[in-house]
């Protein structure tokens, strides 16, 4: 059960805190998990914080500050002396927490706590996570793992196993590698217990296991680990040599951001942001879209403007703009976000771009006629004018179809190009169908109001 964060219990830690009462404190949190205790960040000052943080235990705050949000931790990490960052923090994380953590300090400050690690193979493999791209494997596997060779006996690889596993938390796998530390495959613990001390690992371990390389892409990464139910994943070079491990949290954690990144960019907000962020940093993040929306708007205006004569003729074709505008975003938000959900989980398969907007189109034309006829019969119950019935019903099935066909191939288009399909979701598919949708409608009006007329 998670300690409750009241504000009797944030004013007693302060009154301990200021007490300076050690003892006090480590009582208090004593049961606190180190994501609760990451928690307190948002009700402390720095001051109060950096007291807590440099009196509990330095392998629980290593957890702690890994659990921070990366602007906090940024934050907190500018008070201290890169001596006490090593020290307290980093000489105590696994390699991919710590280049996590090193890899949000300015470059001086970063050299320096490098220079302050005493465990040089453990400050090696920092610096060669932290030359791999951050959506990579590479950016986000640990060099922490369990390997034997797969000429050593039995009683060789226990040994040795021993040592390894001071440094690694949790043991999924054993892998197996030969002299050049190429992956060979993995062996069991089963294997091992049921085997003769002077077994040799070649003659037990299994030769089929999966992995990626450094430079896979980390989404690419989520999508093995998903199909295969895998808790972990190994790394290798562009030769197979064992670089390090993928566990399913480092995943976990990839995909929560992505995901969060995603659906802020399909909210029209363009950068990573968080509530607790200043109201300058929130502003400059939702800013663009809404200038390109407020663009958007005046767009729409200047259209119908174009067409202020037919609405003077006709002035009952302006009850319809709201529902023709709002059908068209909605529309072409659905199916960008169908296709870009997709192209995130790779459930699209190997369909051609033709396949997807013919069935997308299909779906569309259903959709289409089902809605307008419903759009015409209102209107003959209503007495609406003839005009008005076909004009209104007509155009909303052809901006059903516009819309449904411009969400699916921007996403794809985008994709194409490299791009964030995340893009064409969002402000920009809605800004831009209601310009044409409302531009479809007028030009229907203008159109059958003629014949009509006639």
């Amino acid at each position: 059960m998670n300690p409750e964060l009241s504000r009797e219990f944030i004013n007693e830690l302060r009154a301990i805190i200021e007490a300076k009462d050690d003892r006090a404190a480590l009582e208090l949190l004593q049961d606190f998990h180190p994501v609760d205790i990451a928690e307190l960040y948002e009700e402390l000052d720095i001051e109060e914080v950096k007291y807590l943080y440099m009196i509990i235990d330095p392998e629980i705050a290593s957890d702690v500050l890994a659990e921070l949000e990366e602007d906090d931790r940024e934050r907190f990490l500018k008070s201290l002396p890169a001596e006490l960052i090593a020290s307290q923090f980093i000489n105590h994380m696994e390699s991919d927490d710590a280049a996590d953590v090193l890899a949000n300090l300015d470059e001086e400050t970063k050299q320096e706590v490098l220079r302050q690690i005493k465990d040089v193979e453990q400050a090696g493999d920092i610096v060669d996570l932290l030359s791999y791209d951050e959506d990579t494997a590479g950016g986000i596997m640990a060099k922490e793992l369990i390997k034997v060779n797969e000429n050593w006996s039995l009683t060789t690889c226990l040994r040795e196993m021993r040592k390894q596993a001071e440094n690694v938390d949790d043991i999924f796998y054993i892998y197996v590698i030969n002299d050049d530390n190429i992956l060979t495959g993995i062996v069991s613990l089963k294997a091992m217990l049921i085997s003769s001390s002077s077994t040799i690992v070649k003659d037990i371990f299994e030769k089929e296991i999966r992995y990626v390389s450094s430079d896979t892409a980390a989404e690419e990464v989520a999508q093995i680990m998903d199909k295969y139910d895998l808790v972990v994943l190994p790394v290798v070079d562009s030769i197979g040599r064992l670089l390090g491990r993928i566990t399913i949290d480092d995943i976990v954690d990839f995909i929560r951001d992505e995901a969060e990144k995603d659906y802020q960019m399909a909210s029209g907000i363009s950068s990573d942001v968080e509530t607790t962020d200043s109201p300058l940093r929130l502003s400059r993040a939702r800013l663009p879209w809404l200038i390109i929306g407020l663009i958007g708007g005046v767009l729409v205006a200047a259209l119908i403007s174009q067409f202020e004569s037919d609405i003077k003729l006709n002035p009952e074709m302006a009850f319809f703009i709201p529902l023709i505008a709002a059908m068209a975003g909605n529309v072409g938000i659905q199916s960008s976000a169908i296709i870009v959900q997709g192209l995130a989980n790779n459930s699209l398969g190997l369909e051609s771009t033709f396949k997807k907007l013919l069935k997308e189109f299909t779906v569309a034309l259903m959709n289409g006629i089902i809605l307008s006829v419903m759009l015409f019969l209102y209107n003959l119950i209503m007495k609406q004018g003839l005009a008005l019935t076909y004009t209104v019903s007509i155009s909303l099935f052809v901006v059903i179809n516009f819309a449904a066909l411009f969400g699916t191939m921007i996403p794809l288009l985008l994709n194409r190009m490299k791009l964030d399909p995340a893009l064409a979701t969002g402000p920009f598919i809605t800004t831009t169908n209601d310009i044409m949708g409302l531009f479809v409608y007028f030009l229907m009006g203008r159109i059958l109001y003629d014949v009509f007329v006639i």
